[in-house]
């Protein structure tokens, strides 16, 4: 037999198995048996070309391909060939490996692991069998002579790879296991595992974890990435995963609409992976990216949300809360998915055709005439804000309004009403959720203009008390006190009024990107419970994440708001 080519040293460390000089074995690793040489896996070597079963040769040098007539039939494609299941002589092979440790470790570059991203060859893109090349980062299919991925780590040597779907470690071209626990950190970033009896504590004020570069991180408060125009989609992400009996399910794992014999949807898969990473203590990086999720956003949303359009998150909250409540099996019964339990409640509007009477200015209620009463739920209420006065201070500038939370909260108290066309409507709550959400309604839009109102909405931090809001009222008075635990804001360098550009004698020409007015959200997040020096404060925009003071929260343009209830918001003795 011709000799082998010269060898690197770190295979030249590795001994050589003897299936007939057992004694020249080393303990750690179990001879091949004679029948189970040479190693096949769909009609091709497992990896290198093996010529006798007590020889393992080179694998340094790329090993030349077969030609096509001896390769696999001509009716199978390289990809094809990859998707089967090896055979069982393959399988044996993997679990006489386990013990053995490689060489090639030290060759793995944690530095380039991203797992945000869809799991997709990136030559085929294809799903299926797709493996994680941990040198480069890169995605390929298959472990097979002739595959994406024994291609790549014979043309590169890249030689440590990892099944993104079995979660084991490979070493290619030779394609054996590798069982080593240095790489367990590997596996706690691609998929995160928690107990449900830790999930509690993730509400009060987490210790800091720390990235591969040593730099500190909270758990939960990290950044996500834009990647064009998502802003508005990453606010409702960031809203939405720190609203604990959500953030609870979705990391839980024995929560049953995540079972896989539940076939939860792909939304809602996605929508769990992005939640275990969001809360992952051991991340490599202090950031995450929701592209994966995104991608199913647009997708199912018909393209409405996309991650390269600036969208309404407003809209995207309803689209998303509502599509997630169905996808998990809800009815129109309260309690009957995560979502109902926590976010929804209950109003009573009541509505009277309208008769101007003489006395009054303004149209009233009549109790002498008919009054239709319908009682409807809700996932979040919507909040009026009063018209922009034109106010000028000494130096004839705007001066920008403010009003209070409680002054547009009196929508609600069952006197106050509000004309709808012909009709004449008043708002009571009749069932608070344990978690309120608000919408401040900033925005009115008609054929000739598209108007913003900047009024600032002054609210404390702590202890909003909704009881006049509500009847009947709760008997537990701190089932109508409410903490603040989220606050979205919009940041913009445009006007408060523009030309919408779509009402008659408006000008169709399209204008400069560059004078277009620059629109971003962000949000504040409350890490911890019970105030004081119990809780902080984040701000959170894309990327950026900054610990900020709690007078600085309602200084923004608030939108979109989450209120926690006094009893879910103070520790547990």
């Amino acid at each position: 037999m011709p000799s082998s080519p010269p060898t690197s040293p770190p295979v030249a460390k590795r001994p050589k198995l003897d299936s007939e000089a057992s004694t020249s074995v080393p303990n750690n690793i179990v001879p091949l048996s004679p029948s189970a040489s040479p190693h096949r896996t769909n009609g091709h070597s497992n990896g290198s070309a093996i010529h006798s079963a007590n020889v393992v040769p080179s694998a340094t040098s790329a090993p030349s391909l077969p030609p096509a007539t001896a390769a696999a039939p001509t009716t199978h494609t390289p990809a094809d060939s990859d998707d089967e299941e090896p055979e069982p002589v393959t399988r044996l092979a993997e679990e006489e490996d386990l013990s053995r440790r490689d060489m090639y470790l030290d060759t793995v570059a944690r530095q380039n692991l991203d797992f945000d991203f869809e799991r997709l060859c990136s030559k085929s893109l294809s799903n299926i069998n797709v493996y994680a090349c941990l040198v480069c980062g890169k995605y390929f299919q298959g472990r097979g002579r002739g595959s994406w991925a024994y291609r790549h780590s014979v043309g590169e040597n890249h030689r440590v790879w990892l099944n993104l779907q079995t979660e084991k470690f490979y070493v290619l071209p030779e394609g054996y296991v590798v069982s080593d626990p240095s790489l367990n950190d590997i596996l706690r970033v691609l998929n995160p595992r928690y107990k449900s009896s830790s999930l509690p504590a993730l509400s009060d004020l987490p210790a800091p974890s720390h990235t591969l570069a040593g730099t500190p991180y909270i758990p939960g408060y990290i950044g996500l990435n834009n990647i064009k125009k998502n802003d508005y989609l990453n606010v409702i992400l960031q809203l939405i995963l720190h609203v604990p009996p959500v953030r609870n399910f979705f990391l839980d794992p024995a929560s049953p609409q995540l079972q896989e014999s539940a076939r939860p949807s792909e939304l809602v898969n996605r929508l769990a992976t992005l939640a275990r990473r969001l809360w992952n203590p051991h991340l490599f990086k202090s950031q995450i990216s929701p592209h994966e999720f995104l991608q199913e956003v647009a997708k199912r949303s018909g393209g409405k949300f996309k991650m390269t359009e600036q969208g309404d998150p407003v809209e995207f909250l309803g689209w998303l809360v509502n599509t997630l409540h169905r996808d998990l099996g809800g009815t129109k019964k309260r309690n009957s998915s995560v979502i109902y339990s926590s976010l929804q409640g209950k109003v009573q509007i009541e509505t009277q055709q309208i008769i101007i009477h003489k006395e009054y200015a303004r149209p009233v209620f009549d109790i002498a005439r008919d009054i239709q009463t319908n009682q409807s739920p809700f996932l979040f209420l919507a909040l009026d804000l009063p018209a922009t006065p034109l106010f000028q201070d000494a130096n004839e500038k705007k001066i920008i309004p403010q009003v209070s939370l409680a002054s547009i909260l009196a929508k609600f108290d069952g006197k106050t009403t509000q004309e709808f066309g012909p009709t004449l409507k008043r708002h009571h709550l009749m069932a608070l959720p344990p978690y309120l959400i608000l919408h401040i309604k900033r925005f009115t839009k008609n054929n000739f203009v598209e108007e913003r109102n900047p009024t600032i909405v002054n609210f404390p931090l702590r202890g909003v008390e909704l009881s006049d809001y509500v009847d009947p009222k709760p008997s537990d008075p701190m089932h109508t006190q409410y903490d603040l635990l989220a606050n979205v804001s919009l940041d913009t360098t445009g006007a408060s009024t523009s030309s919408a550009g779509t009402g008659p004698g408006v000008s169709k020409a399209k204008r400069d990107p560059n004078d277009e007015p620059q629109m971003t959200w962000k949000i504040h997040v409350r890490a911890g419970r019970g105030g004081g020096d119990s809780e902080k404060w984040f701000e959170l925009q894309d990327l950026r994440v900054e610990e900020v003071r709690k007078e600085m929260v309602f200084l923004g343009e608030t939108v979109v708001q989450v209120w926690e209830r006094r009893d879910l918001s103070t520790p547990k003795a």
